[in-house]
């Protein structure tokens, strides 16, 4: 009985400071919601600044020690905003605009590229696919293929 006894008074004495704790805990997890990410804002805000409706040229495209970079001379790129992670890509030259889509995962470390409509150009199709960052020193983006040791660059400096 002194057992239950001591049990009732600690209760008693300490019941409000264990409610109130518990409370705060509950108030503080609330807050915290899934999406609630620092590093992530920060990543999208970076993109969106330094990337999204930016126009790219390439600087320097090499294929197995072959440099193309002069197949793209006059080309611009612009990726655009449909949401942090997606949206449509143009190329332009010479008034002629190519169509496509970009998309990034969330920690911005991989970019994919397909530009497809009218109709593909032959030096698009080393441009349309993953892609990883290998150096994000803005404005020149440093990228080489997402998933392989295939020996291909492609550096795309913003203008």
């Amino acid at each position: 009985m002194k057992y239950n006894q001591s049990i009732h008074n600690f209760v008693v004495k300490w019941g409000f400071v264990i409610a109130l704790l518990f409370a705060t805990m509950i108030l503080l997890l609330q807050g915290c919601k899934k999406g609630d990410n620092p590093a992530a804002q920060l990543y999208e805000e970076y993109f969106e600044e330094n990337v999204l409706n930016s126009d790219f040229i390439v600087q320097l495209a090499t294929d197995n020690g072959t440099d193309n970079t002069a197949q793209y001379n006059g080309w611009v790129f612009r990726l655009l905003k449909d949401t942090y992670y997606t949206g449509p890509m143009i190329a332009v030259k010479a008034g002629i605009t190519y169509n496509g889509t970009w998309s990034c995962d969330q920690s911005y470390g991989r970019l994919t590229i397909n530009i497809t409509q009218p109709s593909v150009p032959p030096e698009f199709v080393f441009i349309n696919k993953a892609w990883r960052f290998t150096k994000k020193n803005l404005p020149l983006m440093e990228l080489a293929p997402w998933g392989s040791a295939a020996p291909q660059v492609l550096h795309m400096r913003r203008l």
